[in-house]
């Protein structure tokens, strides 16, 4: 029975990640909804994560370096938490506050500001634990879905500037959106694999500029060190895949410049100790293809730190 469980739920996330169609450019600007490995709680949690990336825009027909292309980089500091409420039901939320910067010869420009803050929420569709010869077998999978709120600010005349370059230079889109999510994690002993898919749908902000659908999944592969009983330490290796559909303007023109998707190598880090738990992963781009080829996305790196009570 275990084991017709594990293939049904291994066939669901491969049947996720083959039928769904799709950036704000694939992780950076508007939106990442990159989650990997969650610290373990058994209530509640509160803590900080800190991402970084950087994008190359306004490049050439060819992909090429020309005398407007910019360097851009956005970092956000977000505040994040996640409540247990009784053992089927899981709250995650996200607060984040984003620093945006563009250099060019053209001229430089920057951005600070809160950005659109998103929740979600997960059922526990089962969470078994069991054996498998003599080993331990644990194994979990949580659905649901989430909104995001329009919070961050949104210049409508940063897209009228940029009509070769996407509209990704923003701290928020302006559209209340909303996302499908799952998460499968199985482990055997201290071997184990995880995985994350999440499906954003976005909508028409006032100014009649809707980004395209995005897709985002990661599979991982962790072990699980303990040190002295009282530390565990999880080194972890996997994917990253992101996609997204071109977005839309007055409710029919597609924008060329925008859509793609990215593929990157992700390595980190996870521990946690009584009180505390802490992480970060390397997210290294190895294929690309976004905007039309007028942009290129470099590699991104995240840390977090969290107190669960």
């Amino acid at each position: 029975m275990m084991n017709k469980k594990i293939i049904a739920t291994l066939i669901l996330i491969v049947t996720s990640l083959t039928i769904v169609k799709a950036c704000d450019i694939c992780g950076c600007g508007v939106g990442s909804y990159y989650l990997g490995i969650l610290p373990e709680y058994n209530k509640r949690f509160l803590g900080m994560r800190y991402q970084y990336k950087n994008l190359n825009t306004h490049l050439g027909p060819y992909g090429e370096r020309t005398p407007i292309t910019a360097d851009e980089t956005y970092q956000s500091a977000e505040l994040w938490g996640g409540w247990n409420i009784g053992t089927k039901f899981r709250v995650l939320a996200f607060v984040p506050y984003n620093f945006n910067e563009r250099k060019a010869q053209t001229g430089n420009g920057s951005k600070n500001g809160l950005g659109d803050i998103a929740l979600m929420g997960y059922y526990k569709v089962f969470d078994h634990k069991g054996t498998l010869g003599e080993r331990l077998l644990v194994q979990s999978l949580w659905i649901g879905g989430g909104v995001k709120v329009p919070t961050g600010k949104y210049e409508p005349a940063e897209r009228t500037a940029i009509q070769e370059s996407p509209n990704n230079f923003q701290l928020g889109t302006a559209s209340t959106d909303f996302t499908v999510n799952a998460a499968y994690d199985i482990r055997y002993n201290d071997v184990g694999l995880n995985a994350n898919v999440n499906y954003k749908i976005n909508t028409e902000n006032k100014y009649e500029y809707r980004y395209g659908n995005k897709f985002t999944a990661n599979l991982l592969a962790y072990y699980k060190i303990r040190i002295a009983k009282a530390i565990t330490v999880a080194p972890n290796a996997g994917v990253l895949y992101e996609t997204a559909q071109k977005d839309v303007e007055s409710g029919k023109y597609d924008v060329d410049v925008s859509g793609g998707y990215s593929l990157s190598a992700v390595a980190g880090i996870e521990a946690g100790m009584k009180g505390l738990s802490f992480g970060a992963n390397y997210q290294n781009v190895r294929s690309q293809d976004l905007a039309g080829g007028r942009a290129y996305a470099g590699n991104r790196l995240m840390v977090h730190m969290s107190v669960p009570f």
